[in-house]
């Protein structure tokens, strides 16, 4: 990557940028993501931390449980707007999952298919359309031991109502 991305909070109080690309995007589809974005899942690029610089406040966090692997999820947000902005996973240490909404362009990281992988598939809302071509994943890619699942690619487009 010749640039780095910057992204930030809705009032502009946290900042922050990526000096180096993804490790991997993923769109998740699980309910706690819809719940927590409000939408139908979380596009989440997800970067080594030492990638990620923050800038202005001091993000607020908010820990829970996964329900799925028993470890903590830290959400961080503002604390003045309340936008969400990344989540840090015990299950996952030295790494950060940012919001890509919460880049100034959303655009910028890949979503091809070798570096993507669609997840919690079984949960996604029944309207959303599974692209061709990338790894999806009825539950996480990885089982809480850390040893991958087998991803299914399709090869149309499909309604995730009909990929169940």
């Amino acid at each position: 990557m010749t640039q780095t991305h910057e992204g930030g909070c809705l009032c502009g109080a946290v900042r922050f940028k990526a000096t180096a690309d993804p490790v991997v995007t993923t769109i998740c589809h699980c309910t706690f993501c819809q719940r927590l974005t409000g939408s139908a899942f979380l596009v989440e690029p997800i970067f080594r931390a030492e990638a990620v610089e923050f800038f202005g406040d001091q993000p607020r966090e908010f820990d829970t449980v996964s329900q799925g692997s028993g470890k903590r999820v830290g959400v961080n947000f503002c604390g003045q707007c309340g936008t969400s902005l990344f989540l840090r996973l015990d299950r996952f240490p030295g790494l950060l999952g940012l919001f890509g909404g919460a880049f100034d362009d959303p655009n910028w990281f890949t979503r091809d298919a070798e570096k993507t992988k669609h997840i919690f598939t079984r949960s996604a809302r029944t309207d959303v359309v599974l692209p061709a071509g990338v790894q999806l994943f009825i539950d996480h890619a990885y089982q809480v031991d850390g040893s991958p699942n087998t991803p299914v690619v399709l090869s149309e487009p499909q309604p995730a109502a009909l990929a169940r």
